[in-house]
């Protein structure tokens, strides 16, 4: 056989052998469930899983980086040795909405209301210039009330639901606005001047109620029939554990 013969047989060979290797790897990834073409994409389910919608407006530029929204199922994740964040993982959620979290994703409620059925969740409810620690109720319309301005206000709008998680959180007794010696408290808001707000846990007509607290306050402010009542004395503010 002639030289340029042998060449030629020896390029036939390499392409023939090219093609086979080729012919494998798309062999390979049709088996394991991926078209060759898409090998550098991500998977169908993850480009359109669903997501919560974004907030129908900004959050104040102070809480903002705190309020992270849970997957659209499943528990709160757990902190596991990770520092969690001051104002905790929460759902955002707005009262336009009918989007409402599953039994998961809520959490044990804090208190029940009148009926002694209703649960009753922590929120926190973002105003203009201020976010404040308020309850949260399926049952109510709106769904969040915050004890505001001596009543018991209705709020429309963006607010953000704090599930209460047990192994991560307790209620602690205290006084007169004070941060119990050596606790750290979930940060439930701010005022409008700036004076941190947290979750507060208070009795009203026999009943457990959710508000807030904080230094500036010299107590705890509950909502209740229509009312925004003052517990200075006995009351609870939720922490870390």
């Amino acid at each position: 056989m002639s030289p340029r013969r042998r060449s030629i047989d020896s390029s036939e060979s390499s392409s023939s052998d090219s093609e086979s290797s080729q012919r494998d790897k798309r062999k390979g990834a049709t088996q394991n469930g991926a078209h060759p073409s898409a090998q550098s994409h991500q998977p169908y389910h993850q480009q359109h899983s669903p997501t919560m919608s974004a907030p129908p407006f900004p959050l104040p530029e102070k809480f903002e980086h705190n309020s992270r929204a849970l997957p659209p199922h499943g528990p709160p994740p757990a902190y596991a040795a990770q520092q969690p964040p001051p104002s905790g993982i929460r759902i955002p959620l707005d009262t336009a909405s009918s989007f409402l979290p599953s039994h998961d994703q809520l959490g044990p409620p804090v208190s029940h209301d009148a009926d002694g059925v209703s649960p009753v969740f922590l929120g926190s409810a973002i105003m203009s210039n201020s976010v404040h620690p308020c309850k949260v109720g399926p049952h109510l319309s709106p769904a969040a009330h915050v004890p505001y301005g001596g009543g018991e206000h209705l709020h429309h709008g963006r607010y953000d639901l704090l599930p209460f998680v047990p192994q991560q959180m307790e209620w602690v007794h205290t006084s007169h606005g004070r941060i119990p010696a050596g606790r750290r408290p979930i940060e439930g808001g701010y005022e409008e001047h700036g004076g941190k707000l947290y979750h507060a846990l208070g009795t009203v007509a026999g009943l457990k109620v959710p508000g807030k607290t904080g230094e500036h306050l010299d107590g705890a402010n509950l909502s209740f029939g229509g009312k925004e009542h003052v517990v200075h004395d006995n009351y609870e503010i939720l922490c870390w554990r």
